[in-house]
C-alpha cells in the first residue's frame, strides 16, 4: 500500500515518514535510562536490518533485547502494511526519548532519605527501503 492510497495516516507516521515508504515500531515506558538506550541505538542506526538484528542478538546490554523486538516488529509492519521486502530494508531512524521518571526514597543514616530516580524511555525504530533516503 503506497502513501497515496492510504486514507488516514497518523500524526506520528506523518512526522516520522511523511509520504516515503517505510514502517515504524514504538515501545513506550521501557524501564531503562535514555542514556543507556542511546548507546545501543547508535549501534544500529543506518544499518541494514540483517546487520542490526545480528548486532542486537550479541550485544551485552539489556536494552538490546527491546531494540531487537522493535526492529523485528518494524520489519513485520513494513512487510504486512506496505508490501516491502525485508531484505532491502535499512534502519533509517532510531529515537530514544525520555519517559516519566519514578521517584523513590531510600532510607539513610540518622533519619535521612536519599532520592532514587527510576528513569524510563520511549524507543522508536523506523525502517525504510534502502533505495530511498531516510529522514
Amino acid at each position: 500500500m503506497s502513501a497515496q492510497t492510504r486514507e488516514n495516516t497518523s500524526a506520528r507516521r506523518e512526522r516520522l515518514l511523511g509520504d516515503e515508504p517505510g514502517a515504524f515500531a514504538v515501545a513506550r515506558f521501557v524501564r531503562v535510562t535514555p542514556q543507556k538506550a542511546r548507546r545501543v541505538a547508535d549501534l544500529i542506526r543506518g544499518a541494514s536490518v540483517d546487520e542490526a538484528v545480528a548486532t542486537l542478538q550479541f550485544a551485552p546490554q539489556a536494552v538490546s533485547e527491546n531494540f531487537l523486538k522493535l526492529v523485528l516488529s518494524a520489519v513485520a509492519n513494513a512487510e504486512n502494511t506496505e508490501d516491502l521486502d525485508a531484505a532491502d530494508l535499512i534502519v533509517s531512524q532510531v529515537m530514544v526519548d525520555e519517559g516519566p521518571t519514578m521517584k523513590r526514597w531510600r532510607p539513610r543514616a540518622k533519619g535521612a532519605a536519599n532520592r532514587i530516580l527510576k528513569r524510563t524511555s520511549h524507543l522508536t525504530v523506523v525502517v525504510t527501503p534502502a533505495n530511498t533516503k531516510g529522514a
